[in-house]
């Protein structure tokens, strides 16, 4: 019933906390470089590589990839600052999924989908 918009919101918040968990575990760094290392992962740039290489390989279930797709679609007054327009809305539709899965309890899936996508920016 929340519109994809909303659920973005939401997914970059539960994003952006798995990302920083993950950094200080692996670098138990000053905050400010801990934010250098944060960046390429919360990035439009990162989470769209992410989502369509996800995509591609069919790591997405079908529902999964419809509610990405749909909020990737989705018509938005907001313009990316330091993005290319189509790696924002493919970050907006990966959020939007997080955010999606967040308040469907899936955490399990939360953290093979971040797993993935860490795995793939990674590369």
């Amino acid at each position: 019933m929340i519109n994809t918009t909303s659920l973005a919101y939401l997914g970059d918040a539960v994003y952006e906390v798995i990302v920083r968990e993950m950094i200080l575990a692996k670098y138990p760094l000053d905050a400010g470089k801990a934010h250098q290392h944060a960046v390429r992962y919360v990035s439009a740039g990162g989470q769209a590589k992410a989502a369509r290489a996800m995509i591609e390989k069919g790591f997405l279930t079908e529902e999964e990839e419809h509610l990405l797709k749909r909020a990737r679609n989705h018509r938005t007054m907001s313009r990316p600052q330091h993005a290319d327009p189509r790696d924002y809305k493919y970050a907006t539709g990966f959020e939007a999924l997080l955010g999606y899965l967040h308040l469907a309890g899936e955490k399990d899936r939360i953290a093979e989908i971040t797993s993935e996508a860490f795995r793939i920016i990674e590369e």
